[in-house]
């Protein structure tokens, strides 16, 4: 499926509409011709990653080593990365401004040869509106294309020494939000998936809601004693973690004066405790071997089964 050129500047919002329905009928061509990583054509949708400049990807540098246009999602940004890749591009900052602003601007330099780089934070595909921007610079005849970043639950793992998954303890890990302006309260899951038990429950954009959401934990009889753990701008030089439960976590996030930027990861994960050792360094790994575990050399593709 080839970008659709609109001559006339259009509206993004009949573009996007346009884009989708298409999307509906066929499968974009470059599905098949592309993996993350490679060199395309068009404007690339950089993930910044979580704050750390170091925990930018390879391609995501190399990108913006060549920039002239940097449009970027302002301080969720680290001023660091900015510094350090982008101070000889122009920058833009995209707070405050809306598609039919934003859009125009990165057509217009990229249609007069310049190299223009869309940097999210975080991973542009968790929670990044950034199919929209996407879709609309397609339809204006403008290639776009993903370039991953490291997702703040993945900085928060790190910090935490711990696995999102681990063997009897959590088999899975879900990327919520809780109630609010974007999701309505028949929406909200996050109740239901602590209740599973053997969940890692990652919330996003949800510090504000610590407190309302602890409460209707609690109000769903889940254990006050279950472990949660709120990393505030994890990776970033003031970072700072806070280890409680759901019964007293609410207490000192609003203790600590935190109302943004912060990721509340919900389960035993989040202290590591009472793990099985996996199968894929045990017997299990030298299954059907006719010699000594030291002539089996090869990793199964399992990780843990």
């Amino acid at each position: 499926m080839d970008a659709t050129v609109a001559t006339d500047g259009g509206d993004p919002q009949q573009a996007i509409d346009a884009q989708g329905e298409r999307r509906r009928e066929e499968l974009d061509d470059r599905i098949f011709d592309h993996s993350a990583g490679d060199d395309q054509e068009g404007v690339p949708f950089v993930g910044a990653g979580p704050g750390n400049p170091r925990l930018l990807t390879v391609a995501g540098k190399e990108l913006l080593e060549e920039a002239d246009l940097v449009v970027h999602a302002g301080s969720l940004v680290n001023s660091e990365l900015l510094d350090e890749y982008c101070a000889h591009a122009e920058l833009v900052n995209s707070v405050g401004k809306d598609l039919e602003e934003l859009i125009p601007l990165m057509r217009d330099s990229y249609e007069d040869g310049e190299n223009v780089v869309r940097l999210h934070s975080g991973d542009p595909a968790i929670y990044g509106a950034a199919l929209e921007q996407m879709d609309a610079l397609e339809h204006e005849g403008v290639p776009t294309y993903f370039v991953p970043g490291v997702t703040s639950a993945f900085a928060a793992s790190a910090t935490l020494r711990t696995q999102l998954t681990l063997n009897e303890v959590s088999n899975h890990v879900a990327f919520t939000r809780p109630q609010g302006k974007t999701l309505t309260e028949e929406e909200d899951h996050i109740s239901e998936f602590v209740e599973m038990g053997d969940v890692t429950t990652c919330i996003y954009l949800g510090t504000h809601a610590v407190r309302d959401t602890m409460d209707r934990l609690l109000e769903d009889d889940h254990d006050p004693e279950t472990p949660v753990a709120v990393i505030y701008h994890a990776s970033w030089p003031d970072e700072d973690v806070i280890i409680g439960s759901v019964g007293t976590i609410a207490d000192k996030v609003e203790e600590a004066g935190y109302r943004a930027s912060a990721l509340v990861v919900i389960g035993d994960a989040v202290t590591g405790a009472g793990y099985e050792r996996s199968f894929l360094y045990g017997d299990w790994a030298n299954r059907g071997s006719s010699g000594s575990s030291s002539e089996n050399t090869s990793e199964p593709e399992a990780s843990d089964d």
